[in-house]
């Protein structure tokens, strides 16, 4: 997608490592510029520094999204820094703490809808009005395969990846004649940070390919391929689509 993305702004969350950093190093790769946030002050930074290493334009800040404030001053950021924001991958979130729903401890239940759906709300309440000021652009919301269906022990995230591809729908409809396209993306399990504790356990991996007919769990770059698709201008007609990437995951 060389030059797919020139005079484009872009914001990606949770863009320190992983699916994030992956999302933007391509979109830089195509030509916009890239607002990086992160709550990570290490990984972040240094996604940036791939990003201009490679002759892109990107800059690094913090950014929890939890706090609706701080996602508010990540939109303007971009737009007092680059003139404007048109694209947006809302990727940060957490695996959290496992139960039985009926034993679910409740902090544990409220850090991960604070960040996985909460956070996805905040960064679409501040994403949208940018968009539309600058004459549309597109969103990418990431859910997961449980977006789709249950993981018995993980009540919390499936409620919440339900929810994203809920208000990802719903905004797709909202904002679908002011020139905004929205949509999520439900990746299986991939090789991030999030899922290392998988990885490095031979029983719990060989379970986990298992439930993927591909065989192997993906890579962070094979789920920006799609998202950036998305993103693009070749995705012009797509909007209010969950779209899975997942090795043949739910097709089980």
């Amino acid at each position: 997608m060389m030059g797919e993305f020139a005079g484009q702004v872009a914001l990606v969350t949770g863009a320190g490592s992983g699916i994030g950093r992956a999302v933007a190093l391509q979109l830089a790769a195509g030509g916009a510029a890239v607002v990086a946030t992160d709550l990570d002050g290490a990984g972040g930074p240094e996604t940036v520094e791939q990003i201009v290493g490679a002759g892109g334009q990107g800059t690094f800040l913090r950014c929890d999204v939890r706090e609706a404030a701080a996602v508010e001053a990540a939109v303007a950021h971009a737009v007092a820094t680059y003139g404007k924001l048109t694209l947006a991958c809302n990727n940060a979130g957490i695996g959290g703490a496992g139960g039985r729903t009926g034993e679910h401890r409740l902090e544990d239940w409220n850090a991960v809808i604070a960040v996985n759906l909460t956070g996805v709300f905040h960064c679409l309440r501040y994403e949208l009005p940018a968009l539309v000021a600058a004459g549309g652009g597109a969103i990418v919301n990431l859910a997961s395969v449980l977006g789709q269906v249950a993981l018995p022990g993980a009540p919390a995230y499936v409620a919440a990846k339900h929810g994203v591809v809920g208000l990802t729908r719903t905004a797709a409809i909202e904002y679908a004649t002011e020139g905004v396209r929205v949509n999520a993306v439900g990746p299986g399990f991939i090789e991030t940070p999030m899922t290392q504790g998988w990885q490095d356990d031979p029983v719990a991996g060989q379970r986990i390919l298992a439930m993927h007919p591909l065989g192997r769990m993906g890579q962070p770059s094979e789920v920006a391929a799609l998202i950036c698709w998305l993103l693009s201008s070749e995705a012009s007609y797509v909007t209010g689509g969950y779209y899975p990437v997942d090795g043949g995951y739910l097709a089980r």
